[in-house]
């Protein structure tokens, strides 16, 4: 088990903060890390991608389990996988798709662990479908604060505070997972422009439950009659059938391109509304009014950022926060003012994102409920981001909405039980389960989870 103290910070590179970085390589030096993580606490950490402080232990321990990353057993029959929690989507997608199987949910990038997905309880573009990923949990293993290896099955009450959780309730190290069939790696997928916020909404209420993924990208620096417009992206899995002869010779090769990576510094300010409203207009234009039925690998559709390694670095050593929201059905009109706030705030975001989410799982801390979520990201050094968001997250609030806790880098803590009503029952069974405090992070620290 190796050790290091290092400056740790998320995806969206803000407030880092120094922790002594452990990596065990087995069951029991991680049994070991939690008992002796010292009166910091510890807090267990993937691959990275939670955007804020979720893995952050300022003076304290994290635990990098991505050295735990064997796959134990594929069932190819019933599409059943058992891994340990620090094997990622990526490896899965590789090791699965030759079998004729998919992971059931992915967020944008596929360089998440399998113990992360569950913490953050990621959702995709098929939530309005599928769900978020930890309905696909059929079990999982977890070490709790009292060096004790747990089996923990769906339906109970650890079961769902893990689920959502932020890796708060102890240290995921193994998971079984239902997968999803597929007959090949290619997308089929139809693209269509809408004009403004209200036509996509309609558009995507009206036909949405067709698709299996659906998301949009919307141009937040458009305004007046434009503000909202959008280009709307939905797929299926694409059959054996749908591909040329030359393709079904090998119709489940998983071959993600990649680009060069950024420089690690650039200059600060690339991204401002000047350059990101160049972007919007050139791919709101180039979009098809119209198009069905194009094949598009799987990285394509799915992960077109994990092309690009280290594509954070684009926004300068000062970063950029992640900003996702939820509302429910029914509160339409604040989604039409929070979008109305930001384009006349002209905020340069590249990367906004409106999907629609079904049924809510059963997590006490998942982010998903039916309703709308947009996600957006910002330059975290815009004058006036601070005052900006903390009005939307009350907006957010009062429509009985909430922020993404796995995004979050600065929502204030009083805000927090009107968003998770489960939050006390959280609270109340982390305090029995840890009461000397094993696990925590700066995200617990700052919202007092």
């Amino acid at each position: 088990m190796s050790a290091e103290t290092v400056s740790v910070t998320g995806w969206g590179r803000t407030a880092p903060t120094t922790a002594r970085l452990i990596r065990p390589r087995t069951y029991e030096e991680a049994v070991a890390a939690v008992r002796d993580c010292g009166a910091r606490g510890g807090i267990p950490r993937g691959l990275g991608r939670a955007y804020g402080d979720a893995a952050q232990n300022a003076g304290g321990a994290v635990l990098d389990m991505t050295a735990l990353d064997r796959v134990h057993v594929i069932d190819a029959d019933s599409g059943i996988v058992l891994c340990d929690a620090g094997v990622s989507l990526h490896r899965l997608m590789r090791v699965l798709l030759p079998f004729g199987w998919f992971v059931p949910v992915t967020p944008g990038t596929r360089h998440v662990t399998v113990g992360g997905a569950i913490g953050a309880d990621i959702h995709g573009k098929n939530h309005h479908v599928s769900g978020s990923f930890s309905r696909h949990v059929l079990s999982f293993e977890l070490l709790t604060a009292d060096g004790e290896i747990r089996a923990v099955s769906r339906g109970t009450p650890l079961f769902d505070a893990t689920t959502g959780g932020m890796g708060l309730t102890g240290v995921i190290l193994t998971a079984t997972v239902q997968l999803q069939p597929v007959q090949t790696s290619l997308m089929s997928v139809d693209t269509e422009r809408a004009r403004d916020l209200d036509d996509l909404m309609a558009r995507l209420s009206a036909t949405d439950d067709h698709y299996r993924y659906s998301v949009a990208w919307v141009d937040l620096l458009a305004r007046g009659a434009a503000t909202g417009r959008a280009v709307l992206t939905r797929g299926e899995h694409a059959p054996l059938d749908a591909l040329g002869t030359r393709v079904r010779r090998d119709p489940l090769a998983f071959r993600p391109a990649q680009l060069p990576a950024p420089p690690a510094a650039l200059p600060e300010g690339l991204l401002n509304r000047r350059t990101v409203g160049w972007f919007n207009e050139l791919w709101y234009r180039k979009a098809p009014r119209a198009r069905t039925g194009q094949l598009q690998k799987l990285s394509t559709f799915f992960h077109p950022l994990d092309g690009v390694p280290h594509w954070n670095r684009v926004y300068g050593r000062g970063g950029f926060v992640q900003y996702q929201f939820v509302v429910p059905y029914g509160r339409e009109d604040t989604l039409r003012r929070v979008v109305r706030r930001l384009s006349e705030r002209r905020c340069p975001s590249f990367l906004a994102v409106l999907k629609r989410f079904g049924d809510a799982d059963p997590g006490w801390l998942s982010f998903p409920l039916p309703g709308w979520t947009l996600a957006l990201d910002i330059p975290a050094g815009l004058p006036g981001l601070g005052a900006l968001l903390d009005g939307l997250d009350e907006e957010v609030a009062a429509a009985e909405g909430r922020v993404y806790l796995a995004k979050d880098s600065r929502l204030r803590p009083e805000l927090l039980a009107a968003m998770y009503p489960r939050l006390d029952d959280f609270r109340a069974l982390r305090a029995e389960l840890d009461p000397r405090g094993a696990f925590v992070s700066d995200l617990s620290r700052r919202l007092d989870l």
